[in-house]
């Protein structure tokens, strides 16, 4: 079998020879260090692991305690009711060169800016304390969008610990996760458990929306979860 095309039957085995092991030191120093170090140890040179119901199934480690963001994916098309230039210069703030851009961490809450996440039933949006709208999403069309870039996940949880200059992992659980709903993801966001990150800049071919969880969090935006 190919190293590319690891089954989950036969990840199951791997990492619980893996698990056994123990302490294992990190392939690579830095934070990509527990993914590669996992991928190397399982022998995985993509990552991804093939499963016939389920199609490609994304593979994602994390040391277990981190609350270290994990990007879920981008989403700009369609959603911006304000031209980029016009939202840059009315809330725009300077840069370290004097240029005007837009980039928040979104809240419920007013920014400096007056920007604040709004939430509806079906929708939410960056919108001004005016009432005027920047950008829009429905939440539909996000779970959709989700679900379609991760159909399924298995989350790795890890213990860490530096010895010397050294990161050593511990490699503890493995978990399948499937599913999401607009209602799941609105359920997120309220409680904080998803931030969004809007980006735009006076190069109005740079504009983006970032969404983005707590690696912790990652699990609560699934709706069935399976120890492996």
């Amino acid at each position: 079998m190919p190293k590319d095309k690891l089954t989950l039957n036969k990840f199951v085995r791997v990492f619980g020879k893996l698990k056994a092991k123990g302490w294992v030191k990190s392939e690579r120093r830095g934070s990509t260090g527990i993914g590669h170090t996992l991928e190397k140890s399982i022998g995985l040179s993509e990552n991804n692991i093939a499963y016939p119901d389920l199609g490609t199934i994304e593979l994602k480690a994390h040391r277990i305690n981190s609350n270290s963001m994990i990007t879920l994916f981008t989403f700009n098309r369609k959603v911006w009711k304000m031209k980029p230039l016009e939202a840059i210069k009315k809330y725009g703030t300077p840069d370290e060169n004097g240029r005007l851009g837009l980039y928040f961490t979104m809240s419920r809450t007013p920014n400096s800016t007056g920007l604040f996440l709004h939430i509806e039933n079906e929708s939410i949006s960056v919108r001004h304390v005016s009432g005027e709208i920047v950008a829009e999403w429905q939440l539909q069309v996000l779970a959709e969008r989700f679900t379609k870039k991760i159909p399924a996940l298995i989350l790795v949880s890890a213990f860490s610990e530096m010895r010397g200059d050294d990161e050593w992992f511990k490699f503890d659980r493995a978990q399948l996760l499937t599913g999401t709903s607009a209602e799941i993801i609105r359920g997120q966001i309220l409680s904080d458990n998803v931030s969004f990150i809007i980006g735009l800049s006076q190069r109005s071919s740079e504009k983006e929306a970032i969404f983005a969880t707590k690696e912790d969090r990652l699990i609560w935006l699934f709706s069935e979860w399976k120890d492996l």
